[in-house]
């Protein structure tokens, strides 16, 4: 395992991968990208705000990983259509995406006057888009949902923004993709750490041998402002409710001038991973959300500092 953590994750040498010039439709940001494999290249769909400050998802693609282009057109805009549209109406932010059996799956958050939710869309192609229902309550935020049912189930990570168990990490069932259940606390911030004031689910969690690789992003309140770190936990295999360890340590903060400066500063904020068939996992996060950026690390390190140099999860 590496002796300091910030070389667990190497950052690509020409970061930023993606910029608003990079987008051929009129934007102000890119950031907040959930990235999986389809058909030989690298699909992301990434957050950008339009200038009257709201949000859309669009669509890049690539062979390598590491240079994309943009798709002509937004891939996800406010619904037109009930039930979705009046949920939509403020924009739509964060996706993350999983591939369960052949469906992309993607959870985003939905800002509305009725507060944010999360909705959930999936596509065969990533040319059509099938919205299938509403899967949270107001104020949730960052569904990420396992790449493959357990016992039968499908299985989710979110937050509710909440001081009743603060800002926590919680799992959640569903037979059907629509009614979820059986909730529980999994991981909560704790105290005068780097993850203080609320930790959210990031990525897709990565299957390994040793369990669940969940990225997460943990949040420390400073007298200069809030500070957006990555870090790393290991949930069980058969039992994802059971965490194997959680890192004591972060593995990524805001370093780079585009990570510390930008329309939030002090911010990288994780919603996609991409496990590699030699052990390489690519990680891509959002700096400042403004531009979006992309690092690599070694899966079998990550999950030893999880289990070697863990921290109570609860």
């Amino acid at each position: 395992m590496a002796g300091y953590n910030e070389s667990l994750i190497k950052r690509y040498s020409h970061n930023p991968i993606l910029t608003k010039n990079d987008v051929p439709y009129p934007v102000q940001t890119v950031h907040n990208a959930g990235v999986v494999k389809y058909d030989g290249k690298y699909i992301m769909l990434f957050r950008s705000h339009l200038q009257n400050g709201r949000s859309i998802i669009g669509l890049a693609e690539s062979t390598d990983g590491f240079k994309f282009e943009v798709r002509a057109e937004p891939f996800i805009t406010p619904a037109k259509e009930e039930p979705f549209a009046a949920h939509e109406e403020f924009g739509v932010e964060d996706p993350r995406l999983s591939n369960i059996d052949g469906d992309y799956l993607i959870t985003y958050s939905v800002y509305s006057r009725h507060g944010v939710r999360v909705a959930l869309a999936r596509t065969a192609d990533f040319m059509q888009l099938e919205r299938i229902a509403l899967i949270t309550q107001a104020d949730y935020r960052n569904v990420v949902i396992f790449p493959s049912k357990i016992d039968g189930c499908y299985v989710r990570l979110d937050r509710p923004h909440s001081e009743i168990s603060p800002w926590s990490i919680w799992i959640s069932y569903s037979p059907d993709l629509i009614h979820w259940g059986d909730s529980l606390v999994v991981i909560k911030p704790q105290a005068y750490h780097w993850d203080e004031l609320k930790v959210g689910p990031g990525a897709t969690p990565i299957r390994t041998d040793k369990g669940w690789l969940n990225i997460f992003h943990g949040v420390f309140k400073t007298m200069d402002g809030a500070v957006y770190r990555l870090g790393v936990a290991l949930h069980d295999l058969d039992d994802p409710s059971r965490i194997l360890g959680v890192a004591d340590d972060w593995i990524l903060q805001p370093e780079d001038a585009w990570e510390v400066t930008g329309y939030v500063h002090n911010v990288v904020f994780c919603c996609g991973a991409v496990a590699e068939p030699g052990g390489e996992l690519k990680i891509y996060w959002g700096g400042a959300d403004t531009v979006v950026c992309v690092g690599t690390a070694v899966i079998s390190e990550l999950v030893d500092l999880c289990l070697c140099k863990s921290r109570p999860t609860i």
